[in-house]
């Protein structure tokens, strides 16, 4: 059995104002392209399909389309909501896309059984048993209870939570006795797990009651595919445990990261294989770092990734003139000429510059509320027991905010 995993396409991203529309399409074209070649028998989407829950139109149009170009490939497409997506936009076309060889799970639903999944092989035989996890929001596992501490709540979610893929793995166990054994169990999931490093554009998705879900709690799956986090990585060191990462970078902090996803193959006796596809750059994206009379030298160094039709899009990092006014200018001038588009420009202040306004991220739409709050408290004389109490308690709010509004 041949699974391809990955997550977080964040379909219909803006990117300081510029749309990753090109780069997506090139990126499900090279995908269709490695499921012709590698045979594989199925994709898993681990969450975060799109970046809002009201993508735009082309966005839609997109994931459409990849579909139906998947479908003709023989594999069979599995998608999991993540927290980015709208549960209600998701689940809408199920029945429909369930005739195109394409199974959808939104979010956790009362029926269990509905989040076993069994997968197939091209000859249509079945190939291994799937405990299909989305994102798991905390009203969908557990009642809050008047009076619970911080901890408490953090404890019980956790606890939720594992009781939820041990359910589905109990279920799973039995299915595949039905099926007459030896298939191979997998698991999957969109959070934060112990120990994983994400980037500067994965949201904190417990803020205030679940930061990381332990891999002891994860059920004896034969391979567990996680989203959310952007870095591909293995958790914990664990082969069988793994975060295929985003298929483009997210952020400027994830230019460097060398994309991927995850050709997993598995048989009777378990897991056989994790091969990484390294994904083409779609897209050039530097960050850099240094004063103005370094720059023009690194500007015409990254300028070779670029062409006039597609410049490379660039974040500057100035050090140590950032209490020159005109930055913007003298950056457009010393780009003047060269396949670069600088998208944004961070200073690196001084301790004695302070002030929300004086950050190196300069507006505060490239700021998230967390980034707002922290920024804010920095400015105030408090001791660490308090500042700790108020950040908790923001966290909190902004939980139940959004649990609301998912």
């Amino acid at each position: 059995m041949r699974i391809l995993h990955t997550s977080d396409w964040h379909l219909g991203q803006h990117f300081m104002g510029k749309t990753r529309q090109a780069e997506h399409r090139a990126f499900c074209r090279w995908l269709i392209e490695q499921v012709h070649e590698r045979q594989v028998d199925a994709v898993l989407v681990a969450g975060d399909v799109f970046d809002t829950g009201a993508p735009p139109s082309y966005a839609r149009e997109q994931y459409n389309q990849f579909i139906v170009e998947l479908r003709e490939t023989g594999a069979e497409l599995v998608v999991l909501g993540g927290n980015h997506d709208s549960v209600a936009m998701l689940g809408e076309s199920r029945s429909l896309l369930a005739q195109l060889d394409t199974r959808v799970v939104p979010a956790v639903g009362v029926d269990l059984a509905e989040q076993v999944l069994v997968l197939e092989r091209r000859s249509g035989e079945p190939g291994a048993i799937l405990c299909a996890v989305p994102f798991i929001r905390p009203r969908d596992v557990l009642q809050s209870q008047a009076g619970q501490s911080a901890a408490d709540k953090q404890l019980s979610l956790q606890q939720a939570i594992q009781a939820h893929y041990q359910q589905l793995f109990a279920l799973a166990e039995q299915r595949r006795m039905e099926l007459g054994g030896g298939l191979p169990i997998i698991a999957s999931g969109h959070l934060t797990t112990v120990g994983a490093s994400a980037s500067e554009s994965v949201r904190e998705i417990y803020v205030g009651a679940l930061e990381a879900f332990p891999t002891t709690a994860f059920p004896a799956a034969d391979y567990i595919a996680l989203g959310h986090i952007h870095r591909p990585q293995k958790v914990g060191g664990l082969e069988h445990i793994r975060y295929s990462g985003s298929p483009i970078p997210l952020s400027f902090d994830e230019a460097r990261q060398q994309k991927e996803v995850l050709l997993v193959e598995l048989d009777s006796i378990g897991l056989h294989k994790v091969e990484a596809l390294p994904v083409p750059r779609f897209q050039p994206l530097h960050s850099l770092r240094g004063s103005l009379a370094e720059l023009p030298g690194l500007l015409a160094e990254v300028a070779r990734d670029g062409t006039p039709e597609q410049p490379v899009w660039v974040e500057v990092q100035i050090s140590t003139d950032d209490y020159l006014s005109d930055l913007q200018a003298r950056l457009a001038s010393l780009c003047e000429g060269l396949p670069v588009e600088v998208l944004r420009i961070r200073r690196e202040r001084g301790t004695t510059q302070a002030g929300l306004q004086r950050e190196a991220r300069e507006t505060l739409d490239e700021l998230n509320p967390e980034e707002v709050f922290d920024k804010r408290l920095e400015s105030e004389e408090l001791d660490d027991p308090l500042r700790a109490h108020l950040l908790g308690l923001h966290r909190e709010v902004l939980a139940e905010l959004r649990e609301e509004s998912a």
